[in-house]
């Protein structure tokens, strides 16, 4: 059986990565979302935890639950700290996809996360997608959605690669920028991604 044709989708926070990703979901394209799965196997994947706690401390998970705002705030402006999370977490969501992936029956799949690009994970797909926003609008949205302020927004922002960074290594750019149609650069794309994952 022929390798699964594996398609990344990023884009920078406030980008609309995951709206237009829900799109080709409702074209039948099946998508994983590796940071929601990365947050489920930190409560769920008892290696995981184990790994977490080994690195950072029981304090983490008080009674057994995972205290989100404390990881937060360990890893939030600490690069090396954050590293140390991305190396417990990654290999677990990348071996969560390989199951993934191989139970999937559409011409290809698409992997969405914000990090493909930050950690270098896009090399390992067949084509990536960067959803493109100006920056301007991107943390109006932000601002809009967590109801936080733009220094707030401007800080994450900083623990995420540049747009041009991310842009530099897409094969296909989708633009959000709030008056350029999303659906027909969707629909157009699917049909070039279905010509290729059918080569």
């Amino acid at each position: 059986m022929r390798p699964m044709f594996k398609v990344g989708i990023t884009g920078g926070i406030g980008s609309g990565k995951s709206t237009v990703a829900r799109v080709f979901g409702v074209l039948g394209i099946p998508v994983f979302d590796a940071d929601s799965e990365s947050k489920r196997l930190l409560v769920e994947d008892a290696d995981v935890k184990g790994a977490v706690i080994a690195a950072f401390g029981a304090t983490i998970y008080p009674g057994g639950r995972l205290d989100r705002a404390a990881l937060a705030a360990a890893v939030f402006n600490n690069p090396e700290a954050l590293g140390r999370l991305n190396a417990i977490a990654h290999p677990a969501v990348r071996k969560r996809l390989a199951h993934w992936t191989d139970e999937q029956r559409s011409p290809y799949v698409l992997v969405e996360s914000a990090l493909l690009v930050d950690t270098g994970w896009y090399r390992s797909m067949d084509h990536l997608i960067v959803v493109s926003a100006p920056e301007a609008e991107r943390v109006r949205r932000v601002m809009a959605r967590d109801l936080t302020t733009e220094d707030q927004v401007r800080a994450r922002m900083r623990n995420q690669v540049g747009e041009e960074e991310r842009l530099a290594v897409a094969d296909s750019i989708i633009r959000n920028d709030g008056t350029t149609l999303v659906i027909p650069q969707v629909l157009a794309l699917h049909d070039a991604l279905l010509a290729r994952a059918f080569l």
